[in-house]
C-alpha cells in the first residue's frame, strides 16, 4: 500500500496582521452524518453517546477528540483531530449502522481558525452573523465572499473556526486576509 500524504488546500502557513491570526488548520478529519428514513432517534443516540450530547440547531458540541454541529434536519458534520481519527468516517459508520449513511469530508472542506482580538470585527466585514452575541458553541451557515461556508465560535473568545470548500480555499483565504488586513 501507498503512504500517501494530504496536502494542505493552502500550503498552512499562519498568517498574522495586526493582533489576528489566520490559520489553515490541516489536523480536522471530517464526516457528515444524515439519520436514514425512520432511523433518526437511533442515529441520534448513537451521535449522543459518542459526543455527549446531540448538537441541537445552530449549535456545535465541542468535545474532545470527537466534535460536531448542526448541519440540517437530523444531519450533522462530526469532526476530530486527523492525527487520531483519520478513518473518521469508519469510525462512525461502526458505531451508527445503519441508522446513519456517513461520508468522508476531509477533503471536500477548507478549515481556517481566525483568533486574535479584532477577530469579532473581521467577523463582521465578512458576513452578516451576530458575531458578538455568539457564544462558544454556536454555529451559524453564512456566505463569505460567496462561498457557502459555517462559522463556529470556539471556547476562546476571540477564537471562531470557519469551514468552507476547499475547492475555494484560496479565494477564501484572500477574504480573510483583506478582511484582517482593513480592521489592523
Amino acid at each position: 500500500m501507498h503512504d500517501l500524504i494530504a496536502t494542505p488546500a493552502i500550503g498552512g502557513v499562519p498568517q498574522t496582521i495586526g493582533t489576528v491570526t489566520v490559520a489553515e488548520n490541516t489536523n480536522v478529519a471530517l464526516a457528515s452524518v444524515a439519520a436514514r428514513n425512520g432511523q433518526a432517534d437511533t442515529c441520534a443516540a448513537g451521535l449522543k453517546a459518542i459526543l455527549g450530547a446531540l448538537p441541537d440547531v445552530g449549535k456545535a458540541v465541542l468535545h474532545n477528540p470527537e466534535a460536531g454541529f448542526w448541519m440540517g434536519p437530523d444531519q450533522w458534520m462530526i469532526g476530530a483531530p486527523m492525527n487520531t481519527h483519520e478513518d473518521i468516517a469508519y469510525r462512525l459508520k461502526e458505531k451508527l449502522g445503519q441508522s446513519a449513511s456517513v461520508t468522508e469530508q476531509s477533503g471536500a472542506w477548507v478549515v481556517f481558525d481566525v483568533t486574535g482580538a479584532r477577530m469579532p470585527d473581521v467577523c463582521a466585514l465578512l458576513c452578516n452573523i451576530p458575531i458578538r452575541k455568539m457564544v462558544a458553541g454556536d454555529v451559524q451557515r453564512t456566505v463569505i465572499h460567496q462561498m457557502g461556508c459555517f462559522v463556529i465560535r470556539r471556547t476562546a473568545k476571540d477564537h471562531i473556526r470557519i469551514l468552507g470548500p476547499r475547492a475555494s480555499a484560496k479565494s477564501l483565504h484572500h477574504a480573510l486576509i483583506t478582511a484582517a488586513a482593513s480592521v489592523a
